[in-house]
């Protein structure tokens, strides 16, 4: 169980630095570099909890995307930045480089069964991103909307 958790913290700990160096090559401000590897941190564990109770990467990648999303914008409202600052960096963690990797390397070595096979995973777990941005946007909107009426009302 120790060796877990300090595993976990091991894998936390070096997505927080692995999104703030990509924060750091998109020229995000200093200033919000922290926040910027909290919320890939975030969406990191959520993928992790996903993984480790369902063993299904796409669900684990549309709920880790979703809780980017959602922290990114929490994070661009409270610090009154672009949500962009927040959404590209935090998404690098969840991105399947390593499957597309795979995939390109069957494909140069003539293995067409292994490329199909990791070239649609690395799609599939690519739109599960995309989608999760959208459904996350989706709630933010919604939400907002409803709150906007709601004081209209009152």
């Amino acid at each position: 169980m120790r060796a877990i958790i300090l595993n976990l913290l091991l894998q936390l700990f070096l997505c927080f630095l692995a999104t703030v160096g990509f924060s750091i090559i998109c020229n995000v401000s200093r200033r919000i570099l922290f926040y910027c590897g909290l919320v890939g941190t975030g969406g990191y564990f959520a993928y992790w909890l996903f993984m480790q109770f369902s063993s299904n990467m796409v669900l684990a990648t549309l709920a880790g995307s979703i809780i980017v999303a959602i922290l990114a914008n929490r994070m661009s409202k409270l610090l009154k930045m672009p949500l962009t600052n927040f959404n590209i960096p935090g998404m690098v963690p969840l991105v399947p480089g390593g499957i597309a990797y795979n995939a390109i390397r069957a494909l140069a070595e003539g293995d067409y069964n292994t490329f199909m096979d990791r070239g649609v995973e690395t799609i599939v777990v690519a739109g599960a991103i995309a989608l999760g941005l959208v459904i996350a946007e989706a709630f933010n909107h919604s939400i907002r909307n409803f709150v906007y009426r709601f004081r209209r009302i009152v």
